[in-house]
């Protein structure tokens, strides 16, 4: 009986108090340090830099060509796939190209930013940052307006959950826009 008296006190006592809200916790991600190498295929008519913790490795698709690439970081289930085209005069073209499979994920996006590219390397084209839960987070693309024409795209192995996927697209974007001022065309 004693301890069934100790048992009620104890349960009134100890529903007095107000509920305090657990925070919300996120998943820690650690990034890597950057340092760059130089990435220079042969066979290709292009080089650039890309981070140590980046693989490159050639596009396997039955309709890949030569020169297409994915740039793969592996700890983060992301690709940097890049297509690279011969200009034949086509330039509108294939600007209109890149531009037309950027807005296709309007569906997803809120928000589709451009920037110019134009470096010291004679690169030219345009970078699309695309916010919202689009399937591709960063695109580009970039020629030196007579002969080469790359395009790139970004995407992760995941569900496009912008919140989550942000602090990764926004060290990843640091990497491409790297890669767009090393970009060098051989002739």
């Amino acid at each position: 009986m004693k301890k069934l008296y100790v048992f009620v006190i104890m349960l009134l006592m100890g529903c007095s108090g107000n509920p305090v809200p657990k925070p919300r916790g996120f998943f820690r991600i650690d990034l890597p340090e950057k340092k760059y190498t130089s990435y220079d295929d042969a066979t290709c008519p292009y080089r650039f830099d890309i981070p140590d913790y980046a693989i490159v490795l050639p596009d396997t698709n039955r309709f890949a060509e030569p020169c297409w690439k994915y740039v793969l970081y592996p700890k983060f289930r992301a690709q940097l796939y890049i297509t690279y085209k011969n200009l034949h005069n086509d330039l509108a073209a294939f600007a209109e190209d890149s531009r037309d499979l950027v807005y296709k994920h309007t569906i997803k996006a809120n928000a589709i930013d451009e920037t110019v590219i134009h470096t010291p390397n004679k690169v030219y084209g345009m970078m699309y940052d695309i916010g919202g839960n689009a399937a591709s987070n960063f695109q580009f693309y970039a020629t030196d307006s007579v002969r080469h024409f790359i395009r790139g795209s970004l995407y992760f192995n995941a569900a496009p959950e912008a919140d989550s996927l942000k602090p990764v697209v926004d060290f990843i974007k640091k990497d491409v826009k790297h890669l767009i001022q090393t970009l060098q065309w051989k002739n």
